[in-house]
């Protein structure tokens, strides 16, 4: 009887493991990250916070690891106009970022949604009645898996998008967040959390 419980016990802990993948954010500073640009990315009472700097450009906070196929689940949170996205399979130099993003955006602006930065611009919005998923101003939960050419976001719970290509399908490289041109943005993220598949 002992022994079948500790086999449970075991095997319980395992799979919890497995299922929840790592940690790309500790909660305590930016490493195994690396900033591009000059917009500003730090850590304030645990939480990762994404602003707008001086400049008002584009900025970015990769992985210093490629990623091909993976289930990434955040939470993220708006303030100001709070225009923001998480990059996928993603080259970056400088500030040209090529890949493809999972907006984060104001209201009706389309978070969940798919666009190909230096490309061929949205490739799929979310539908209109989907957009009332976003919770502005509060904590909201963002997933995303990417698996071969497919590609599913989902917000708060609802699928936003599913979308195939090609393209997509035949990169690989780094996962990005994004503060828009523009200034006056600022975004804050935590419980960023990574299965490879």
């Amino acid at each position: 009887m002992k022994k079948i419980s500790l086999f449970a016990i075991v095997l319980s802990i395992a799979l919890t493991s497995c299922h929840s993948g790592k940690e790309l954010f500790n909660g305590k500073n930016l490493d195994g990250w690396q900033k591009y640009g000059t917009e500003k990315w730090y850590v304030e009472d645990g939480l990762l916070v994404s602003e707008s700097g001086p400049d008002k450009m584009y900025g970015y906070l990769a992985t210093e690891e490629n990623y091909k196929d993976f289930e990434i689940t955040l939470e993220f949170k708006q303030e100001a106009d709070g225009n923001s996205g998480v990059f996928i399979r993603s080259e970056i130099e400088g500030t040209k970022i090529s890949g493809w993003q999972v907006e984060v955006a104001p209201p009706n602006l389309h978070t969940g949604g798919i666009y190909e930065s230096y490309g061929r611009g949205w490739l799929i919005k979310p539908s209109p009645e989907k957009e009332a998923a976003l919770k502005y101003g509060k904590w909201n939960n963002l997933k995303i898996k990417v698996k071969g050419n497919q590609v599913t976001s989902w917000l708060n719970g609802v699928e936003m998008v599913d979308f195939s290509d090609e393209k997509i399908g035949a990169a690989n490289g780094k996962i990005a967040l994004q503060i828009h041109d523009g200034g006056g943005i600022k975004v804050y993220w935590r419980n960023i959390r990574l299965k490879e598949l």
